[in-house]
């Protein structure tokens, strides 16, 4: 029972630690740099595999019409709009980092939160791609160029803060 309540808590915590990152944004066309992906994997890194619950739940609510995306938008044309790849990527994203976590391996560790963030590039970069009728690699500069040196840092600092907590 106490594993239930713990991932309960937890999930409430992650859903409103993203829906906060969110908001501390960066607006660069068409995708802004956020800190959502850092709650993203850090839900992996506390949650492991259950990461998914409160990262499915949060696209849930955004795709509810419930104001937790970038900026306060929210809603299916989000979801459908240019970024809704990266924030459905967000969700496997979710799950490889905390399998990577089940894992006492920092190698494995770190090799999940590079997985991870790829799987999120990868998403969005074919959404982004399709919605927007770009070729893939017009995608991958506008969507993904731009935001691996700050996606990287976002993924040391969560290894790093893995390294106390998980």
């Amino acid at each position: 029972m106490k594993h239930r309540a713990q991932i309960l808590a937890y999930s409430g915590t992650f859903i409103a630690l993203i829906a906060a990152g969110s908001w501390i944004s960066i607006p660069l066309p068409p995708v802004p740099l956020t800190l959502q992906t850092l709650f993203v994997l850090l839900a992996g890194v506390v949650m492991q595999r259950y990461a998914v619950i409160p990262v499915g739940l949060y696209v849930l609510l955004g795709a509810a019409n419930l104001p937790v995306f970038h900026n306060g938008t929210a809603g299916l044309g989000v979801l459908l709009g240019p970024t809704g790849g990266f924030l459905l990527g967000f969700i496997p994203a979710a799950l490889v980092a905390g399998l990577a976590y089940e894992h006492e391996s920092p190698k494995i560790r770190v090799a999940g939160l590079i997985a991870a963030t790829c799987t999120i590039y990868l998403f969005g970069v074919v959404w982004l791609a399709w919605s927007a009728s770009i070729s893939l690699l017009q995608a991958v500069l506008i969507g993904v160029a731009p935001f691996i040196i700050g996606d990287a840092v976002k993924a040391a600092a969560a290894f790093a803060i893995g390294k106390r907590v998980a």
